[in-house]
């Protein structure tokens, strides 16, 4: 029996021809970038691919109580152009469960403010205060120090988790005795304008600081502070 000689359409010999057909639906080449991957939207408007998770701590509560800090001396300070940053063995951040993207009208960025209503009292803070800079090792004026929350109440961090409160040292040009003035805190107020108008969104805001809070402007496309 002889062979049945069959025809290839024009098309499909085009395909095989050339090195290989695209799986891909218009739609899915027009929203890729290079590589493949998603094409870039409005700068610093969502966290970067491939980030960290950051702890989710308890949240507000009606009563504090003392934290335990991490054991004495096992913190280490790190410096960037000589501003302090924290270790992030140590402090890695935690984020308040009550506040989430949903959530801000009625939180963070509510009318008459939120942070004040969440704080910890003095009574508690300062505790942990005294035991935290024994965990960084910090010598210096108390007074002159911050226990600071790497993520800001501001920003929807947690108010009294551990992993997210660090005695902050002062900045180098600080006049000792003066009080406390860090340049971390009009970079929180920078980054707290800008998730409530909705030019960032909160998760890349609190990625940004706790990656690196003297950049965290300067990532998401701000003007610095």
């Amino acid at each position: 029996m002889g062979f049945v000689r069959r025809s290839v359409p024009p098309v499909l010999l085009s395909c095989l021809l050339l090195t290989g057909c695209s799986s891909a639906s218009p739609s899915g080449s027009a929203a890729s970038g290079k590589g493949g991957a998603p094409a870039a939207g409005p700068s610093g408007t969502g966290a970067p691919a491939g980030a960290a998770k950051i702890p989710v701590g308890a949240g507000p509560q009606k009563t504090y109580t003392v934290q335990r800090q991490p054991a004495a001396g096992s913190c280490r300070y790190r410096y960037e152009k000589g501003e302090p940053r924290e270790d992030p063995a140590c402090t890695p951040g935690a984020t308040s469960p009550a506040v989430t993207q949903t959530t801000l009208a009625s939180t963070i960025c509510r009318s008459g403010g939120y942070t004040k209503g969440i704080r910890p009292p003095e009574t508690v803070t300062g505790q942990e205060k005294r035991a935290n800079a024994a965990s960084y090792k910090y010598t210096g004026r108390l007074g002159d120090a911050e226990y600071d929350h790497l993520i800001s109440l501001e920003l929807g961090g947690d108010p009294n988790d551990a992993r997210n409160l660090w005695v902050e040292p002062p900045d180098p040009a600080h006049r000792a005795g003066s009080g406390v003035n860090n340049r971390k805190d009009p970079v929180e107020s920078k980054l707290h304008t800008a998730v409530c108008s909705g030019k960032v969104t909160l998760r890349a805001a609190q990625q940004a600081i706790v990656n690196d809070w003297t950049t965290a402007l300067s990532k998401l496309g701000l003007p610095p502070s």
